[in-house]
């Protein structure tokens, strides 16, 4: 579940009448909008923002004057603006909904549509957004933990991951039992995990590949 009140809904149409319509409808559900008449107006605002504050959709028509909807689209994603897109346009062909669909789009739909329906997308989509930043958040803190790890005890987590002993360990790094042991402490206490199975579930969290495990 989201709070309305603190997600944000951007509108990119060129036509003052829908967007008056789309804020008259959207602000009903208690949601924050923010319009735009273009593509360069939203862009000039937005790009470069990695992370939004609380859950966020853009509904972006498809043909515009200038930068269209879809260029729009691929500019964000070439600049790595992470946000979920609706598409609405009275323009739905199919090449072009395939292309904004292929590029990553949450939904397109044609106008007329029912307020219902557009209304359940938005939800979707601010839930998907949400879904995403929590993931984003936890990855995030996952990468801090295993980069304060020092040089040694990163040698020491590859080789447990990869299923080595300790003795094992300790003969590859020539360091003492007492010493391997000492790391893997450390490792544990560092990344906040209690067995093998959760660092290596940790590791793929954070993006990284874990060692393959011999035998």
């Amino acid at each position: 579940m989201i709070n309305n009140a603190h997600a944000t809904v951007f509108i990119v149409d060129d036509n003052e009448s829908m967007r008056n319509s789309l804020c008259y409808l959207i602000e009903s559900m208690g949601y924050k909008v923010v319009s735009f008449s273009s593509a360069h107006a939203f862009l000039e605002e937005n790009l470069g923002v990695v992370t939004f504050e609380g859950p966020v959709c853009l509904l972006l028509d498809v043909r515009m004057p200038g930068m269209s909807g879809l260029e729009l689209q691929e500019e964000l994603k070439k600049c790595s603006v992470d946000i979920p897109v609706i598409f609405i346009t009275s323009h739905g062909d199919v090449p072009s909904a395939v292309r904004a669909l292929k590029n990553g789009a949450f939904d397109f739909i044609e106008k007329p549509f029912s307020d219902q329906i557009l209304l359940d997308r938005i939800r979707e989509a601010l839930l998907e957004y949400a879904r995403s930043q929590t993931q984003r958040e936890r990855q995030g803190k996952t990468m801090e933990r295993l980069q304060s790890l020092t040089a040694r005890q990163r040698q020491v987590l590859d080789l447990v991951v990869a299923g080595k002993q300790n003795k094992e360990i300790s003969y590859q790094l020539d360091i003492s039992m007492k010493t391997v042991e000492m790391h893997r402490h450390h490792i544990m206490e560092k990344l906040d995990a209690h067995s093998v199975a959760e660092i290596t579930r940790l590791m793929f969290e954070a993006g990284e590949h874990p060692p393959h495990k011999e035998g």
